[in-house]
C-alpha cells in the first residue's frame, strides 16, 4: 500500500508530498522524501541559482526506473503562489510558462511533481533575451580521464585570471565539470556563444594535446575533452548548482573551489553527503551576483579570428 501523503512546511507555504516513500535512487535506497529533505537543506544555494530564470524540469513520475520527462511548460493546477516566466520558442511559434523559482517552496512543489533535475535558462525573466550567464561545460569524451579535466580546469582558471575574470566551478553531477561566470546583460545568445568559443579556443592553444572545439562528436578524438561552447546558445540548458541529477547514484552538481578541484571525486558528491558540506562551507557560489563581467575582451578575439554563430564555430 502506498504511504500517505505528507504535508511539508517551506517558508510561508505548505506543499502536499505524495507518494513520499517511494524509492527513487535504488542504489542509495533514497526516497521522494529524501529528495526532499535534500532540497530543503540546500534551499538557499539551490534557490540562488535558478532564481528568476526559465527553467526547464527533469521528472521522473515513476522514480528513475520509469521514463524521463522533460517539461518546459507548469502544468494546470499549479498553486496560485508560484510564479512562471513566459518564453517563446521561434522555430514552432509557441510559448511556454516556464517555472521561475523565487523561493524555497517553489522547489518542493517541483520535487512533489517529481522533478530530480533543475536545468534553468543561463537568462532571467527581466530579459529572457540577454543572458546574464555565461557557462563553460568541460565535457570529456568518453574515453578521456578526470585527470585531464582537472588539468583542463586549471588552464580555464589561468585565462579567466588574466581576464580579470571570476569563475566560479562546480561538478557536473557526472564526469565534467561546469564553470559560471556572471556577465552584464547586454549581450544576445549568439553574441555569448562567441565569446565563448574565442574562450574555448583560447584554452585549447594551450592544451593541444588534450581540448578539442571541434564541433561534430564523430570528428573528435575520444580521449580529449571538448569544452561545449554551446550550452551557451537560446534555450541550451545543463543541471544548476544543488541539482541532483538523474542517476542512481544520486550525484550532485555540487560547487567547489578551485583549490578543490586536483583532489574532487564528484561520485562521493550526492545527496547523501552534500548537506552536510553546505552546512560546514555555506553556499560557494553565494558571491556570483557581487560582479558582473564583460565580454568585450573575448568578442574582439572572436572578431580577429573571424569565429561565427554557425553550429561549425
Amino acid at each position: 500500500m502506498a504511504a500517505k501523503a505528507t504535508v511539508i512546511e517551506v517558508g510561508d507555504y505548505d506543499v502536499r508530498v505524495s507518494n513520499p516513500d517511494r524509492i527513487y535512487f535504488p542504489e542509495l535506497g533514497a526516497t521522494k522524501l529524501d529528495l526532499v529533505e535534500y532540497y530543503l537543506a540546500v534551499s538557499d544555494g539551490i534557490v540562488r541559482a535558478l532564481r528568476e530564470r526559465p527553467c526547464m524540469l527533469h521528472r521522473f513520475p515513476d522514480g528513475l526506473a520509469g521514463e524521463k520527462v522533460h517539461q518546459k511548460r507548469v502544468p494546470n493546477g499549479a498553486p496560485p503562489w508560484l510564479e512562471t516566466v513566459r518564453v517563446k520558442f521561434p522555430r514552432y511559434n509557441r510559448y511556454a510558462d516556464e517555472l521561475c523559482v523565487t523561493k524555497p517552496a517553489d522547489v518542493i512543489w517541483a520535487v512533489q511533481m517529481s522533478t530530480v533535475e533543475f536545468h534553468p535558462w543561463n537568462s532571467r525573466r527581466a530579459d529572457t533575451e540577454k543572458p546574464d550567464e555565461w557557462r563553460i561545460d568541460l565535457d570529456p569524451m568518453p574515453d578521456c580521464p578526470f585527470g585531464t579535466v582537472r588539468k583542463v580546469a586549471g588552464v580555464v582558471h589561468e585565462v579567466l585570471g588574466e581576464l580579470g575574470i571570476t569563475g566560479y566551478p562546480k561538478t557536473s553531477g557526472g564526469k565534467g565539470l561546469h564553470v559560471y561566470v556572471r556577465i552584464e546583460p547586454r549581450w544576445e545568445f549568439g553574441e555569448v556563444r562567441r565569446a565563448a568559443l574565442a574562450f574555448a579556443r583560447e584554452v585549447e592553444r594551450r592544451l593541444p594535446d588534450d581540448v578539442t572545439t571541434t564541433w561534430w562528436r564523430k570528428d573528435r578524438d575520444p580521449t580529449s575533452l571538448f569544452i561545449d561552447y554551446n550550452q551557451n546558445a537560446r534555450d541550451h540548458t545543463i543541471a544548476s548548482a544543488y541539482s541532483v541529477r538523474g542517476v542512481p547514484s544520486a550525484t550532485v552538481s555540487t560547487p567547489v573551489t578551485w583549490a578543490e578541484i586536483p583532489d574532487v571525486e564528484p561520485q562521493d558528491l550526492t545527496i547523501r553527503t552534500v548537506p552536510a558540506r553546505f552546512a560546514e562551507l555555506g553556499d560557494l557560489h553565494a558571491a556570483i551576483d557581487d560582479t558582473a563581467f564583460s565580454l568585450d575582451k573575448l568578442l574582439e578575439q572572436a572578431d580577429q579570428e573571424g569565429l561565427s554563430t554557425d553550429n561549425d564555430g
